[in-house]
């Protein structure tokens, strides 16, 4: 049952490509994704609709983020519900944009869990399968240090925690405890394991009404989802329309999981294509895309954090002519939004998931785009979604059902 009135406007944030698309096809039915930042007044949603911008904020100076999330925020109506996706392993301009996110308003209602990919938060600490985030590798290819806390992350913002005791029990008690402190100019920091643990949050947020905003992982936009009476994320269709067109899968991610993905692609029929760092920023190599076939590209090698964005630009600077005729599948959400960029491609359809953040969108041009974090998926994740996209392109083997890792 709605929470809320069918008319409601609402808007949400994230700073990078593929978080949005998360965001987007959580909030659905209907919304739109917009490639921003855009100049001048920020564009709103219509009523009954929801609008997700990709501030493209992710790899931005921290007093720049701040600025595109103000410009965002500052035109939108009071009736406006705002949602703030942030990352779930706390990556990215967290506290500049937290802070600028938080002008104007009554208070943040804050949750970075992430249950379906076993990320939870727990005494104000992000676990991943269970181990504090610190004591991971997730932050390998980050130059600032790991945030041991949420609070940690949020640098500056003044915040206090909400422990699980509290987000699971009696609903006005939570409602309560967050307005309490609001009240103390402190923005509360939830606890959360499970999705109904960030039901109850997403609730109880709705509950306090105007001025309260809520900032939080795509489990949280999916919880904002099922509050304001959406069905569950749906699972992607084929796409249908492609057929005759080439697919290039664009994996421009560092994380360590993608050279295993990629073998696993590549051993059931894919083109492989490897680009060296050296191949990327020092000449150019024109690719030869299997025509009407599935082609992946690759950067190999484990760039430096200072090569991370002019890495993504010259890739896809380097696979715009062969995207040209191609649907895509670009992982990371750098290089996704660079690739999008040197295509033109600004606003997407997303329509629904192959799995766990691996979001199918329709582009204007007619093209099927699928974006998905760098860090999400099982060694099998891109065969399953050159499965999805093209059936019969690459031999069918079984798979795990679930489709997320740490």
């Amino acid at each position: 049952m709605s929470l809320v009135s069918a008319d409601l406007r609402v808007l949400a944030l994230a700073d990078d490509l593929t978080g949005a698309a998360e965001t987007a096809v959580a909030l659905r039915p209907p919304a739109d994704l917009l490639l921003g930042p855009v100049p001048g007044r920020a564009p709103l949603p219509d009523r009954g609709r929801a609008l997700v911008v990709d501030l493209d904020s992710r790899q931005l100076p921290g007093a720049d983020a701040a600025r595109a999330v103000r410009a965002a925020t500052r035109s939108a109506p009071t009736d406006t519900l705002l949602f703030k996706k942030v990352d779930s392993l706390l990556r990215g301009n967290l506290a500049a944009e937290a802070a600028a996110y938080a002008d104007g308003c009554r208070g943040l209602v804050i949750a970075t869990a992430l249950p379906a990919a076993g990320r939870t938060v727990r005494d104000g600490v992000v676990r991943l399968r269970g181990v504090p985030l610190h004591a991971t590798r997730a932050w390998q290819a980050e130059s600032p240090p790991v945030p041991r806390s949420v609070a940690e992350a949020l640098g500056d913002v003044p915040t206090a925690p909400v422990p699980l005791s509290v987000v699971r029990g009696a609903r006005h008690a939570l409602r309560d405890a967050l307005a309490a402190h609001f009240a103390q100019a402190r923005h509360p920091v939830c606890d959360a394991e499970t999705d109904s643990d960030l039901d109850a949050i997403a609730a109880a947020a709705l509950e306090l009404g105007p001025g309260a905003r809520m900032l939080g992982t795509g489990g949280l936009a999916s919880a904002l989802g099922r509050a304001l009476g959406v069905p569950g994320t749906a699972t992607a269709p084929p796409a249908g329309g492609g057929r005759g067109r080439s697919l290039l899968v664009v994996v421009g991610t560092a994380e360590p999981s993608a050279a295993e993905q990629v073998s696993h692609l590549v051993a059931e029929g894919a083109h492989h294509i490897p680009l060296t760092t050296h191949e990327l920023l020092r000449s150019r190599r024109r690719l030869d895309v299997r025509a009407g076939g599935v082609t992946v590209v690759r950067i190999v090698g484990l760039p430096s954090p200072a090569q991370a964005r002019r890495l993504a630009a010259a890739l896809a600077e380097t696979v715009t002519e062969a995207a040209h005729d191609s649907d895509l599948v670009l992982t990371g959400g750098e290089t996704a939004r660079r690739v999008l960029d040197a295509l033109r491609v600004t606003r997407l359809r997303p329509v629904g998931q192959i799995h766990h953040g691996a979001v199918l969108s329709h582009a204007p041009d007619g093209r099927t785009v699928v974006t998905r974090p760098g860090s999400y998926g099982e060694s099998d994740s891109l065969l399953r979604i050159a499965r999805a996209l093209r059936p019969g392109s690459v031999r069918h083997v079984p798979t795990d059902p679930t489709g997320v890792t740490p």
